[in-house]
């Protein structure tokens, strides 16, 4: 399949915001005219890769435990969860317009009648925009595929993969659960209509070079996907990951290493993709590593400096040309 898109380096897009490349809160201030926030929704969902259905123990980097709301006990309702996350951004960010960010272990792993009433209980609170779902290319079937494209057409809506790396012994490293053909044949699925993909990869997985990483961020601009998120891994307790860290079997890139890494995969990217996210953020009750990771606006700075210190933009080594899977 074979989507056209433009090669052009769209500089004064992007000299439009603050930065040198295209933020997410940049690029719905210029599609809504004003400030729009995520809200996120833990909707008690569980996933594959933990409930038996694939494997019971996860993702190796996954501590398991869900959202602050689910530690604390029995979780409010979608629309409570989304009054009380409007309460705060009106209160501190002045914010105007909401997502409904779905965001808790696998957002489509349910029942399409199940999937439907969450997902329109969330449209249904006042100020709220849009949908922003997050799933693994495993658990996308035809008939919740079909609502998403139904909702698409009503509203805002991203559909989020977590893909991690395009290399299958790194997949197979992490205990994903799944493989890179398995995201390609989701993608096609999804691709072509209203519905934005977004893709979450990580940085600094064990075992994998930098050579392979670039092959991951090379492989993501010539797809037809509308955003990226780039997550650093971290060590947390309580995880498989953790506990190689511990024993010092795996290391974490330092921070002039990781933010190097990005800089060269936003030069790679189309200079329209969404960057939705540049680091990660951890519990810091079993947080583990790396140190320079906790200090989130730090690295973000970091990654400004180096791309003005490089005096490049997002999609300065971006070839442009055909979008395929």
């Amino acid at each position: 399949m074979t989507y056209f898109v433009t090669s052009a380096y769209n500089l004064n897009y992007l000299n439009s915001n603050s930065k040198r490349y295209c933020d997410l809160k940049s690029y719905w201030r210029n599609l809504f005219g004003l400030n729009v926030y995520k809200l996120p929704v833990d909707a008690g969902f569980t996933c594959p890769n933990r409930d038996g259905t694939l494997g019971a123990g996860g993702c190796s980097y996954c501590d398991g435990r869900g959202s602050r709301l689910r530690q604390a006990g029995g979780l409010p309702s979608v629309t409570d969860q989304l009054i009380a996350g409007k309460a705060y951004y009106e209160r501190y960010r002045r914010a105007k317009k909401y997502i409904a960010y779905f965001q808790t272990f696998t957002n489509t792993y349910a029942p399409r009648d199940h999937l439907e009433k969450l997902w329109r209980e969330a449209l249904a609170v006042e100020d709220v925009l849009g949908l922003s779902i997050g799933t693994r290319p495993d658990c996308l079937p035809a008939d919740t595929l079909g609502l998403i494209r139904e909702l698409a057409e009503e509203c805002h809506l991203w559909l989020e993969f977590g893909l991690q790396s395009m290399h299958d012994e790194t997949l197979k490293r992490i205990n994903r659960g799944h493989t890179f053909a398995c995201f390609q044949d989701a993608l096609e699925r999804a691709a072509g209509g209203k519905i934005k993909i977004c893709v979450h990869i990580i940085v600094g997985l064990p075992g994998e070079t930098r050579e392979e990483m670039l092959e991951t961020a090379r492989m993501l601009a010539s797809l037809p996907i509308a955003g990226i998120k780039i997550h650093l891994l971290l060590a947390l307790a309580g995880t498989a990951l953790g506990e190689q860290y511990r024993e010092g079997l795996i290391s974490l890139p330092g921070q002039e290493e990781y933010v190097a890494n990005v800089c060269d995969i936003l030069e790679i990217l189309p200079p329209e993709l969404v960057i939705q996210r540049l680091t990660a953020d951890g519990y810091q009750d079993i947080f583990l590593g790396p140190e320079w990771a906790r200090n989130k606006m730090a690295v973000l700075n970091a990654i400004d400096w180096e791309m003005e210190q490089r005096g490049v933009y997002q999609g300065s080594r971006y070839t442009g040309g055909e979008k395929k899977i």
